[in-house]
């Protein structure tokens, strides 16, 4: 099994996707608080969803963080 990183995945372009991700993560969180404070009628879907898109970047965020900072070996 290969755990090379692709050879597309230089630092400064994972960098910039963590970036993304991050703020869109970011973006969610403060959207999912709003609906939850004030939850507009009949919107549980909305926020299942939202919520499901949040781990989604959750994980690919950690997964790029591994990435850019592998394990040092032993």
């Amino acid at each position: 099994m290969n755990d090379s990183p692709p050879p597309c995945a230089d630092d400064s372009s994972l960098a910039s996707r963590l970036a993304v991700l991050s703020t869109e993560h970011r973006d969610l969180d403060a959207i999912i608080a709003q609906i939850t404070v004030a939850p507009p009628a009949g919107d549980d879907l909305l926020l299942r969803r939202l919520k499901k898109r949040k781990l989604l970047l959750k994980d690919r965020i950690a997964i790029i963080q591994h990435l850019m900072d592998p394990d040092e070996p032993a």
